[in-house]
């Protein structure tokens, strides 16, 4: 077995021994999960170590055949795109059960969800095969649908339906671009993602653009791209919030990591589509800027700014040349580490105070200090202030939009604003004034949260200090990607 198949059955190894746990015995299931969670980072965070940044092409891959005659196989590899998503996923799924320990109620079935949830995300990350990709896109849909459905807030029932139907409304557009490829020839070797690469470069540009917009449906509901963004608001709120850090910081990447794979893929229709796709990135970031900045909901608050923030990626992806996609797989990382330590440490609030109101709070620095400083770290990182993560990776996504639109890019400037305007107003509505009498009382974090909390922040400030190491690793892949679709646009 591979180092790859030992990281993606990981989880589902962990699945089958928690099992044969009795539900009564919760201190051995949350130590299971946690141990399991730990070892698939690490196994991750090796595989860091042992990746060649200097080598473009797929690296341990692992290819078994299981239908010839479609040209489908168990076929997995890692690049300078996959790893990085990999590292989050397995960081932020330690980080979720972290935050769990206050899950009381069937804490055997959360626990077996979260490795599920995750044995699908690797998967994603990790196939080389469209169809394998398929299948572990729609795996994610059944643990995520018990866990808002099941341990979610008073409209969680609706929060794990709608989330259900969007996802799967979008999947059938995916699934019918997938076969309209698969009509032309599949004859060449290697994996079934390798040989649609090929087939692509023989449709019409007409059906290259039918398939980029079935493509564009399903990985738009998942990013979300504005307007198929109507499930994530009530998802975010109604979703526990270990699960929020999760939807933020790795499923939303999901969609972004299989559109960026899709216009390497049809680059001809994406530059037919450019102004299409530049429209609603621009449009998104805004909408959701202002969203996000007239919500008195902490959580919806960041739901809405997760649109503004994912249509930076979508502007990245649309510029096609290798600055703005540069510029997308850092937001990528950027938002999963933002998102996710902001979800983290509302949640963690509002098991304080059981309000998520913002004019409930006041002057939280003088009972809270270090959840103020992780708090208001996480959110001059989140309007994008020199010296985090989330301003390196805004930089590229500008310039490479300002290489190809110019002027246009003063709408990308109003969105940096917007976010400005409601961080800044967060941070004064929750540290400033008075303390309520409410508010005298809580108890501040305690150290395995400021464990799983610092964790996030030291990313997003190291990173943002020193990115080198971070734009180093994707760097030889978007050369090449981008290389691939200029050759394709002469």
């Amino acid at each position: 077995m591979g180092i790859l198949s030992l990281l993606l059955w990981t989880p589902a190894a962990g699945v089958l021994l928690l099992v044969f746990i009795p539900g009564q015995n919760t201190h051995a299931i949350r130590t299971l999960a946690n141990m399991t969670t730990t070892f698939a980072f690490l196994l991750s965070c090796g595989l860091v170590s042992l990746y060649d940044q200097h080598n473009a092409s797929l690296q341990f891959s692992e290819y078994f055949p299981l239908n010839p005659d479609l040209g489908s196989a168990y076929a997995l590899g890692i690049d300078g795109l996959s790893l990085p998503m990999l590292v989050l996923a397995t960081l932020l799924t330690s980080i979720a059960l972290l935050a769990s320990f206050t899950i009381s109620s069937s804490v055997k079935g959360y626990h077996i969800c979260i490795l599920l949830l995750e044995f699908g995300m690797l998967g994603v990350f990790l196939a080389q095969d469209w169809a394998l990709f398929y299948i572990f896109w729609e795996v994610t849909l059944i643990p995520l649908f018990f866990l808002i459905g099941r341990w979610g807030g008073k409209r969680r029932h609706a929060a794990s339906l709608n989330f259900v139907l969007y996802t799967m409304g979008g999947s059938v557009f995916m699934l019918i671009s997938l076969l309209a490829i698969s009509q032309y020839d599949l004859e060449h070797s290697g994996s079934l993602m390798t040989t649609m690469h090929q087939a692509a470069q023989d449709m019409p540009r007409f059906e290259q653009v039918l398939v980029l917009l079935g493509f564009l449906c399903g990985f738009g509901v998942k990013m979300p791209i504005f307007p198929l963004h109507g499930w994530l608001p009530l998802a975010h709120v109604e979703a526990p919030s270990p699960i929020s850090i999760l939807l933020s910081g790795i499923l939303l990447k999901m969609g972004a990591y299989g559109l960026i794979r899709v216009v390497t893929m049809l680059p001809e229709a994406a530059h037919i589509l450019q102004p299409f796709l530049v429209f609603l990135a621009l449009f998104g970031m805004l909408y959701g800027g202002l969203l996000a900045w007239r919500q008195s909901d902490l959580k919806a608050m960041i739901a809405y700014s997760s649109v503004s923030h994912m249509g930076i990626v979508l502007l990245g992806i649309a510029t096609l040349n290798e600055t703005g996609l540069t510029g997308a797989v850092l937001q990528m990382t950027a938002h999963g580490l933002i998102a996710a330590a902001l979800f983290l440490l509302v949640g963690l609030l509002y098991e304080r105070t059981h309000t998520r109101n913002i004019q409930d709070y006041s002057s939280l620095v003088q009972v809270m200090p270090r959840f103020a400083l992780l708090m208001t770290l996480t959110l001059l990182a989140a309007m994008g202030l020199p010296g985090s993560v989330g301003f390196i990776a805004e930089l590229h996504a500008l310039i490479g939009g300002f290489q190809q639109w110019g002027g246009l890019m003063v709408f990308f400037s109003i969105s940096i604003l917007i976010s400005a305007a409601y961080a800044m107003r967060t941070i004064g509505l929750l540290f400033t004034g008075t303390v309520k009498p409410q508010m005298q009382d809580i108890a501040d974090l305690k150290p395995s949260e400021i464990l799983a909390a610092g964790l996030l922040v030291t990313g997003i400030v190291l990173f943002g200090l020193l990115p080198a190491s971070l734009i180093e690793l994707s760097a030889t892949t978007i050369t090449q990607m981008n290389h691939q679709i200029s050759q394709r646009l002469l």
